[in-house]
């Protein structure tokens, strides 16, 4: 056996092994990409052990008559056996600060935190396609349920802060103020653990708008008490961000939340002011003519406007839109809605013939969807960024990520404050 020759995890097509690998709850994968990424950081301690059994394991797949040690498995990590990973985003080699992605989705986070100088040293995602787009861009798998304590167990030490993207879910409040116990049973519940664990310098949470209505105001309530009161962050009043103040032609409403470890000093925060920054859907728009796949058919446009007409007889104004170019987009939502609500006018086709299954003919009035490139434009992502799941996937996608300017932003005033030199300054005091 050669142990100098290169591996790429893109050979193992054994259907056994291939699903063995995809498994959400597997985290051979990610421990294996996270050591990777981190073997010349002390974080790659939290990795080692579990990267060099599954090289092992590797070894003896891909080499069955011989017999492989954990010691000669050791051995080809440190030659550097896997290929290295020709991703678009690679980390940063000279960081200046580190972070955590929970709930992490494709990434949007981390792209932010990366354009300011962070590394991401963990991150964690569920669902199987998402971490194939994230893995696509960054080269690391994300960990799976980040409910599971094997999960948490690999988070590391002495990152400075914590990111989190976490669903809204109802407390069942049974203490009188609500605190940290009454949020047991739901993913904020890990999320306020990992901070109780860790002790990251500053944490930067997103929600959708509705969080600070939910349950009648309940659930932002506890979660301020618990991040307040049970962890004693400094955490100011949650703000609702709008993405189209921040450079992207979307109208995108989200909550967030930042807090600062008491150690910091921190007492006080800003949120980003609006940047001076016009732009439209014309700014985002596809430079070629789409697919006409993207074009809808006569029929869909008829049950559009039938379903629009009925909801207006009722007095409601749910239905379709249609996007001027000079216009900014609705917020673009993983569900059918988000599309309907996002139709645009692109007068470019010339070949009407249908490349997909329709009802009726590709409509001349020149009504489409945005394809899934302007939604990741919508939410800044660049366009080095790979899509390599199918349209319908990546609608879903780009439709549960942050907006990335909005982000970076944000962050940007949380790093002014806790800057090695600020912490170190304030620790001492």
């Amino acid at each position: 056996m050669n142990i100098k020759e290169k591996i790429s995890l893109k050979t193992f097509e054994d259907k056994h092994f291939k699903i063995k690998l995809i498994e959400p709850d597997n985290n051979q994968e990610a421990v294996l990409t996270h050591y990777l990424y981190n073997t010349k950081d002390e974080v790659s301690k939290f990795y080692k052990e579990g990267a060099v059994e599954f090289t092992k394991e590797i070894l003896e797949y891909k080499y069955p008559d011989e017999e492989i040690s954990m010691q000669v498995a050791e051995e080809a990590l440190q030659y550097g056996l896997f290929d290295t990973f020709n991703v678009p985003f690679p980390p940063n080699k000279n960081p200046k600060f580190k972070f955590i992605d929970l709930f992490a989705g494709i990434g949007g986070f981390r792209l932010a935190l990366q354009n300011l100088g962070g590394k991401c040293v963990f991150t964690s995602e569920w669902d199987k396609e998402a971490k194939r787009t994230y893995k696509a861009n960054f080269g690391e798998v994300p960990f799976g349920d980040i409910t599971k304590e094997e999960t948490k167990s690999y988070i590391p030490d002495n990152f400075d802060l914590l990111c989190a993207g976490f669903p809204c879910q109802a407390f069942s409040i049974a203490g009188k103020r609500g605190g940290f116990e009454d949020t047991r049973g739901t993913l904020f519940f890990d999320v306020a653990e990992i901070i109780k664990r860790k002790q990251p310098k500053a944490i930067f949470l997103e929600n959708v708008k509705g969080l600070k209505n939910h349950d009648k105001g309940r659930t932002l309530t506890t979660i301020l008490n618990v991040l307040r009161n049970d962890l004693g962050y400094f955490v100011p009043e949650p703000q609702i961000i709008n993405a189209k103040d921040f450079g992207v032609p979307q109208n995108r409403e989200r909550i967030y939340i930042v807090g600062f470890n008491p150690s910091t000093g921190v007492n006080t925060f800003t949120y980003p002011k609006p940047l001076k920054k016009i732009v439209s859907f014309a700014d985002i728009k596809e430079e070629n003519v789409p697919s006409t796949k993207y074009y809808l058919s006569t029929q869909y446009i008829k049950t559009l406007k039938n379903h629009k007409t009925r909801h207006e007889k009722k007095g409601n104004g749910f239905g379709y839109e249609i996007i001027q170019d000079d216009e900014i987009a609705n917020a673009v939502v993983c569900g059918g809605m988000g599309r309907e609500r996002n139709l645009v006018l692109d007068f470019r086709i010339t070949d009407y013939t249908p490349v997909t299954h329709i009802k009726g003919e590709v409509n001349r009035e020149g009504i489409r969807k945005m394809t899934p490139r302007e939604w990741a434009r919508l939410q800044g992502f660049p366009d080095e960024f790979i899509i390599p799941v199918a349209d319908s996937s990546a609608y879903k996608q780009f439709g549960n990520s942050v907006a990335i300017p909005a982000i970076e932003e944000t962050a940007k005033e949380i790093l002014k404050l806790i800057s090695l030199e600020n912490y170190e300054a304030n620790r001492k005091i």
